[in-house]
């Protein structure tokens, strides 16, 4: 099993936080549900920070959004970074940032997973 993690790592608009979810439920997570080769596709929304900070006592950053794909294997993988989904889904990111994001920085992480 490999995992995708896309995390959207920044500061939501004042007042935007349950548009940007409404949003995500509408247009966005149809399309990463579409992804030719997932397996299993989570949206996950930040609810609550863990108090006091990180380990050394720095903030940790804000992550209002994480877009979870499971694959099977690397030739699902491979196939849903090909498909037509991924890539209408890429191009309504600089919208999506822009409407709803102060500050935003998408971070790609993939993850063997037994």
């Amino acid at each position: 099993m490999i995992t995708k993690l896309a995390i959207f790592e920044g500061t939501v608009k004042p007042g935007q936080t349950a548009a940007m979810r409404a949003y995500v439920e509408a247009e966005l997570a149809p399309l990463w549900r579409a992804f030719d080769g997932a397996h299993r596709v989570r949206v996950l929304y930040a609810a609550a920070p863990d108090e006091g900070g990180g380990a050394g006592g720095e903030d940790r950053p804000s992550l209002p959004l994480i877009l979870q794909v499971d694959y099977q294997s690397q030739a699902g993988l491979d196939r849903a970074m090909a498909s037509d989904a991924r890539h209408r889904s890429r191009a309504m990111l600089p919208a999506f940032y822009e409407r709803f994001f102060e500050t935003v920085i998408l971070r790609h992480h993939t993850f063997d997973a037994d």
